[in-house]
């Protein structure tokens, strides 16, 4: 026989009602609720909580959570008023016809959702399967397309070729003809010339070496002079990142850079409110210095009081939000951590590579906060989000498997803070 548990709390308004039932310890994955209209049930071995409902609420629109070792389940009203009793005075005969009942109902609607659900993907895959298909097609039309155009160029060079080599064929004889007459009118000259005797070749050889030496000098004449030589200035453009130019996103650059300097112009605000202070206690440098010191001797509360008042004297350094979440962390205050991480991340635009460290350990720490809180949903956003800027952090690959796992329902123990 189960243990029936009846240190439950319920509290209503007149649209709905909340109920609070304590799991005694169990693993919130061992827990089995059946909710309807007219029945509750939280089975947890070897405990049990019925609740046959003193009027109908909204099936579709019932909401349960489980965590911090409790069930609570929000149930909204069909009709708005206030119930005189969470469940009705009944006997054993009636409420077993209720459970049954009940229990029928919530398995059609589970049948009902779960062929709703393969309708749904069936109909997911059959457009896919239509998409990948159109996708398919359009690709080997786009080859198709490549390949024909392709093979009209080549057969324009082909032909372009052809043509080219026909010309030099073509010029080959003209000039084949162009030697042979040369060739004859030479072979006449020098026919014509034995005739005429020696005095004529001499004094054509003496013509030929004359002609040769004014061309030579008429060679000479007409080279052009030296050129003179130089030295050429190559300058680069001064950087304050380390990226290329070329490869720089400058809009968010320049943001990033005039936050800085505004931070800077902002060391010495509220100067009135915190004249009690010394010189070095109205440095907030010198205050995030404190407070790494107390941190890493284990003095978090001294550390918080120190990133507390650096925050009042210049609240726009993002290091300081950081890490005084990292000291919440520690002494559990997980809400505070949250909102310390959210607000480093909104001091941390826009994201440049300067700036993806101190991301990092931001969207750990948050991450850290919420997986603490059992809201690992979150938690995994934000470790997800930190492992996209450092996917080769090891640790970080660990925590989020885990949580991965926690939410699965195969892990128990949450991550760490990954320092």
């Amino acid at each position: 026989m189960p243990l029936v548990v009846m240190d439950y709390v319920w509290t209503q308004t007149e649209t709905t009602l909340y109920i609070n039932v304590p799991l005694k310890g169990t693993n919130a994955g061992k827990v089995d609720i059946v909710c309807t209209d007219d029945y509750l049930k939280v089975h947890f071995p070897p405990y049990l909580f019925e609740a046959f409902l003193f009027e109908p609420v909204d099936d579709d629109r019932i909401a349960v959570r489980v965590a911090n070792g409790c069930a609570v389940i929000t149930l909204p009203k069909r009709t708005n008023k206030v119930w005189k009793h969470l469940m009705i005075s009944t006997d054993n005969k009636e409420k077993m016809e209720i459970r049954q009942g009940s229990l029928l109902k919530y398995h059609e609607k589970l049948s009902s959702e779960s062929r709703n659900k393969a309708a749904k993907q069936q109909e997911e895959n059959k457009y896919a399967l239509e998409t990948v298909i159109k996708l398919e097609k359009e690709e080997r039309d786009s080859i198709q397309k490549i390949k024909d155009t392709e093979q009209e160029k080549t057969t324009q060079e082909l032909a372009a070729w052809h043509f080219r080599q026909q010309q030099k064929a073509e010029q080959d004889v003209q000039l084949k003809l162009q030697n042979q007459k040369a060739k004859a009118r030479q072979l006449r000259t020098e026919t014509e010339r034995q005739k005429c005797g020696p005095p004529n070749q001499e004094k054509m050889k003496l013509d030929q070496r004359s002609n040769s030496h004014a061309k030579s000098k008429k060679a000479q004449h007409e080279l052009p002079p030296p050129r003179l030589s130089g030295n050429i200035q190559v300058t680069f453009t001064p950087r304050i990142f380390p990226t290329a130019l070329r490869e720089s996103r400058l809009p968010e650059e320049e943001e990033w850079l005039r936050k800085q300097a505004e931070t800077q112009r902002k060391v010495n605000v509220d100067v009135g409110e915190l004249k009690d202070l010394k010189e070095e206690e109205r440095n907030p440098y010198w205050l995030k210095d404190k407070g790494d010191k107390c941190f890493a001797t284990g003095d978090f509360l001294g550390a918080v009081n120190a990133y507390s008042l650096a925050i009042r004297v210049m609240g726009k350094i993002p290091a300081l939000h950081s890490n005084r979440a990292a000291c919440h962390l520690k002494l559990r205050n997980f809400h505070k951590a949250i909102e310390d991480s959210s607000q480093a991340l909104d001091l941390l635009t826009p994201p440049v590579p300067a700036n993806a460290a101190a991301r990092v350990r931001a969207f750990v720490r948050r991450g850290s906060a919420f997986c603490e809180l059992q809201a690992y949903p979150e938690g995994l956003q934000d470790f997800l989000a930190a492992l996209k800027i450092d996917p080769n952090n090891e640790a970080l690959l660990v925590d989020t498997q885990r949580i991965r796992d926690i939410i699965q329902g195969s892990a128990v123990n949450p991550p760490s803070e990954t320092e």
